[in-house]
């Protein structure tokens, strides 16, 4: 590829991302897909042409996908991964094209797919010399969800327990995607009936997440139901009632754009109390709640 070429495509790629960056998807859209373009007019058998092809794929992939547009993405991020196959140099960038192409098929519900695409994407990143050990967690959280979501909560717990691992040597227990990892581990537990290692896990979230955003932040609020729901299953009955009570007032001063969690909150809270003999405050809550919803 001449030098001229190659640097159009760069300053349409930059153009796109800058756009994007911006917000304004529609535009970055069309600067990709100029770059796209230009890069599959000069295609050749040289690795410098098809990397700028790739790469051009690979950004016009992630608009796709920001747009909502997945099976447009999804052939995007395919084609990359047919242009690098083979390519042991490209590992990284492989493990990024099959960690969209599996998001997008995971946006279309094609769960299999999905699940394949990210095993795929975690192979690219264990082969990776090094390792791409924070891109792996990634993955593994991913499948982790799956497997959850399939009922297979041994393979779940597998895949969350390894991500927990390297972002805890990686990052650190107060980083906020260790976190994040023990929350979803901490749910998979909940949903296995194991009560002791899921307020575990909650806990440890949960001050995380304190300490990182207050009170007043939808995943500390998040947190705060999870540990309430962790804590009914070990008695702690009291315990668990406080934690409810701070995760609906937070859920209730973030606003509308958070309706889905503050009533799945309220449900959570109103069932306990109304278990506990109170069922005049559960209706008060209800009705709170479901006037704000009225109002969305």
């Amino acid at each position: 590829m001449d030098s001229p070429t190659a640097t159009l495509i760069g300053i349409l790629r930059d153009r796109s991302e800058s756009l994007r960056e911006k917000g304004d998807l529609n535009e970055a859209l069309h600067a990709a897909t100029a770059a796209v373009e230009k890069a599959q007019q000069t295609l050749s058998s040289e690795y410098e042409s098809i990397d700028e092809f790739v790469s051009s794929l690979e950004q016009r992939a992630v608009i796709y996908r920001e747009l909502g547009q997945y099976e447009l993405a999804r052939d995007d991020y395919r084609h990359g991964i047919d242009q690098l196959d083979g390519r042991l140099d490209r590992l990284d960038q492989l493990g990024r094209l099959y960690a969209g192409l599996g998001s997008a098929y995971d946006s279309l519900g094609i769960t299999e797919r999905a699940e394949s695409a990210w095993k795929k994407s975690l192979d690219s990143f264990e082969r990776h010399d090094p390792p791409l050990q924070l891109d792996v967690a990634s993955m593994a959280n991913n499948l982790g969800a799956l497997r959850k979501a399939a009922g297979d909560l041994d393979a779940a717990e597998n895949y969350y327990l390894r991500a927990l691992e390297i972002l805890h040597t990686q990052l650190g227990k107060d980083h906020e995607e260790t976190a994040a990892v023990s929350n979803n581990l901490g749910a998979l537990y909940l949903a296995a009936g194991f009560g002791e290692q899921a307020r575990e896990m909650h806990m440890m979230a949960l001050e995380v997440r304190r300490a990182l955003f207050g009170d007043s932040h939808p995943d500390t609020a998040q947190s705060h139901n999870n540990l309430a729901l962790a804590l009914l299953l070990t008695g702690d009955r009291s315990w668990a009632k406080r934690h409810f009570e701070k995760s609906l007032t937070a859920f209730e001063s973030l606003g509308t754009q958070y309706c889905e969690d503050l009533e799945a909150v309220s449900a959570n809270y109103c069932d306990f109390l109304r278990a506990d003999g109170d069922s005049a405050l559960a209706e008060v809550i209800d009705q709170r709640v479901q006037a704000m919803l009225g109002r969305v």
